[in-house]
Order: structure tokens, then sequence, then C-alpha cells
């Protein structure tokens, strides 16, 4: 063996897995796009398991105001480990792949895509989802809420998509940052802009 060859570097299979989002990312079109439908997967997942959330804990009171819904601690959680741990496998994976932005990695659509369901869903004096589902809001009232309601998630998933394409400020300048901060930060930008999209739908739909 040659002393001075470098040997190879370990991949990182754990931060590979997330940063793809297991796999999606090695799809052979839209990469980002299909990111962005596991980021609307994985804000409906909450939803899906409300019921035994209700079983087990009933009703949570939310910031001291009204009664929420527990799909909104379940969404609180998955959005703060979704995006941490893109952050941390979008920086191992960007290394391994020696660019700065790989399209292999969608874990920063799929946090941006939950982020922007999740942020949009949010709105001032719902209850529970029996009480609201389907009665007030054209658009629905998002996930934490209402359940899911196609035209909000295809409101959300075309938001998201045009502001992350788009970049407005200051979108594009957050990809200069580094490591996985740069990519994942754009989004979660893109994912604000988007949210506050829904929420003006929502308020121009009354």
């Amino acid at each position: 063996m040659n002393p001075t060859t470098e040997p190879t570097p370990r991949k990182p299979r754990v931060a590979l897995l997330v940063a793809t989002a297991f796999g999606l990312g090695y799809l052979p079109r839209a990469p980002g796009t299909w990111g962005s439908l596991g980021g609307a997967a994985l804000a409906l997942s909450p939803w899906w398991l409300s019921r035994l959330c209700t079983l087990v804990g009933g009703d949570f009171v939310i910031f001291g105001y009204g009664r929420a819904d527990p799909v909104l601690l379940f969404e609180g959680l998955l959005v703060l480990i979704t995006a941490a741990g893109g952050l941390w496998a979008a920086g191992r994976a960007a290394e391994f792949f020696g660019a700065q932005d790989p399209p292999k990695v969608v874990i920063d659509e799929v946090s941006g895509q939950q982020i922007t369901l999740v942020l949009g869903g949010l709105w001032p004096g719902i209850r529970t989802a029996a009480d609201s589902f389907g009665k007030r809001h054209p658009l629905g009232i998002g996930l934490l809420a209402a359940g899911p309601n196609w035209k909000y998630l295809l409101l959300g998933l075309i938001l998201f998509r045009v502001f992350d394409i788009w970049k407005p400020f200051p979108v594009r300048q957050a990809e200069s940052l580094p490591g996985g901060w740069g990519i994942m930060a754009d989004d979660w930008l893109a994912a604000i802009y988007a949210a506050l999209g829904l929420w003006l739908v929502r308020v121009l739909a009354f």
C-alpha cells in the first residue's frame, strides 16, 4: 500500500438516508418536487395519529389560548426534528458529494414544505377538528385543526415550489450560508413566504 495514499472517506450512510429523504433524492426527475411531496406526507402524519393522541391525552392548552388539537404538538415536534436532523444530514451529505447543494439532498424541501403547511394551517379561533372541519373555511384551515383538505394542500405545494425556485430576498442570500445552513435556511425562508401566501388567500376568501 502506498503510504501517501489517503484513505477513502467513510460513507455517511445515516446522513445520506436522512438527506435524501429515504431515497426520494435519488429519483431521476424533479427530486425537489418529490421532496416537497414527502414533506406534505410528513405534515399529514400527525393528523393521522391525532385520534390516538386524543385517546391518550385529550385536549391541551397552548400558550394559554383556548384549547388546541394535540395535532399541534405532534406537528411542532416533527418540525423541530426534521429541521435539526436535516441541518446535520445536509451538511454531511454536501461534504460527501463535494457540492454546495447537491440535487440528491432533498431534506430541505421536506422541511420547507412541512413548515409551509404547518405555519399556513395556524388560524386563530380554531378549537377542535370535529368542530371546524369543512364548516367555515373554503380552503380548509390547514392540517392542525381541520385535517387534510386537497385545495389547501395543493395551494401549499404550489406556493412553496414557486418561492423555492423564485428565491425572493432574502431566500437566495441564505444559500451563501456555510454547510447545512446554506442548504436548509433558504427553504425555511421560502416556507415562510408560502405560509403567508396561504394566510393571504384565506383572508381574501372571506
